[in-house]
């Protein structure tokens, strides 16, 4: 069944608070889900995933991949669509990664600055872990 399916295109919208960084037909999505990546091509059945950050690959009819870093957020699918609803979302050729370094070391003195404030820590910890995960995204 995949074999036939490779070649069908579907749906693929993603969408960040500030934009719609895509609406489009693709052959195939490659999506970071909470319990690990997820492939979607034509026809996949109905599916609902939280989304760690990470990079979404989208697969093109052109055979073109296009890649999108993800902060976190949603994914729905159905047979003939697939919404990504994004915290934060960004093209990985847009990522600046000498500001990124900057941000993480920034971020970090903050972190030793948050004293007993746990709420703070918390957010300061999760914006590190965004971060790295940019970085990464940026080297792969």
């Amino acid at each position: 069944m995949a074999e036939a399916t490779v070649n069908k295109s579907f749906q693929f919208e993603l969408v960040a608070p500030e934009q719609v960084l895509a609406s489009e037909e693709a052959t195939m999505v490659v999506i970071p889900g909470e319990a690990g990546d997820f492939g979607v091509l034509a026809e996949h059945a109905p599916l609902l995933s939280s989304i760690r950050p990470g990079v979404v690959t989208v697969t093109s009819q052109t055979g073109e991949t296009k890649k999108i870093f993800v902060a976190g957020g949603f994914a729905d699918v159905s047979a003939s669509l697939c919404s990504v609803l994004a915290e934060e979302a960004v093209n990985v050729a847009d990522l600046d990664k000498t500001a990124l370094e900057e941000s993480v070391k920034n971020l970090q003195d903050d972190l030793g600055f948050a004293g007993d404030d746990t709420v703070k820590k918390n957010r300061i910890l999760r914006d590190i872990s965004i971060a790295k995960a940019k970085l990464e995204a940026i080297a792969a």
